[in-house]
């Protein structure tokens, strides 16, 4: 994970000197599964080359269930879903003093993928107590002063949604549910097209009827991308930001 943020931020380092900006908007750093101590003396490191570039930094504290990109915590102790209070205020004051374009992916129950109805117990009442802790120890008078992010957003409810941003959340991740909505229109298209598609030549409109225009790929992947985007459009309306830039 290192060499490639390391090679990325070299870039970003070097189109800021040319431009005034950096390459990336922003990076995400997940050392979630390192030793508390070590995953925040690390971002720090980074957030101090981020810093000039007033470029922003996601860091993610506590294990986030279920499977993703090859890495499978499926059977990981359910307390290590669950950021400890007292790991908040340490990272924020940590990386205040650095720079103040940071946000925090803590774990509340957070689970990467969808599953059946009852398994996954989220609990965002929590980051409101992180929330409430960060802004006690640091005599703070915003009620909400950190950035949280909602890793494994996926299968989540409407209301699951709502309280978590309530609590601070600006940045919902929501990646099965997204490549499941893509699925949906390639897959409703090759099953309404088969007669079409099971061969180059030939379909019930006639042996001799050609069916390139019905198995070009970009006839049947512009359908993916078209209940993709419907899905995007239902997550702004849940996460409250449709029509808001």
């Amino acid at each position: 994970l290192l060499p490639w943020l390391d090679g990325m931020m070299d870039a970003d380092e070097a189109y800021f000197k040319e431009h005034g900006e950096p390459l990336f908007s922003s990076h995400m750093i997940d050392l979630s599964e390192e030793e508390v101590d070590w995953n925040i003396e690390t971002t720090a490191k980074y957030l101090k080359r981020a810093a000039p570039m007033k470029q922003w930094l996601e860091m993610e504290i506590g294990i986030t269930g279920g499977e993703e990109d090859g890495v499978n915590n499926e059977d990981v102790d359910n307390n290590s879903l669950y950021t400890q209070p007292e790991d908040i205020p340490h990272i924020y004051t940590t990386l205040k003093k650095i720079s103040p374009y940071f946000s925090i992916a803590a774990g509340f129950g957070n689970v990467h993928g969808v599953y059946k109805p009852g398994n996954v117990k989220l609990h965002p009442e929590l980051l409101e107590k992180h929330q409430k802790y960060v802004k006690d120890q640091e005599s703070l008078k915003e009620d909400k002063p950190v950035f949280l992010v909602f890793h494994g957003g996926s299968g989540s409810s409407k209301k699951e949604y709502l309280d978590a941003i309530s609590y601070g959340v600006v940045k919902v991740n929501l990646d099965t549910d997204l490549q499941y909505a893509y699925l949906t229109g390639i897959r409703d298209y090759v099953l309404n097209k088969k007669d079409y598609i099971a061969a180059q030549v030939g379909n019930p409109d006639g042996e001799d009827k050609p069916n390139k225009k019905y198995f070009d790929p970009r006839v049947w992947v512009r359908e993916g991308e078209k209940t993709m985007s419907a899905r995007v459009a239902e997550a702004l309306v849940d996460f409250n930001t449709a029509g808001q830039i």
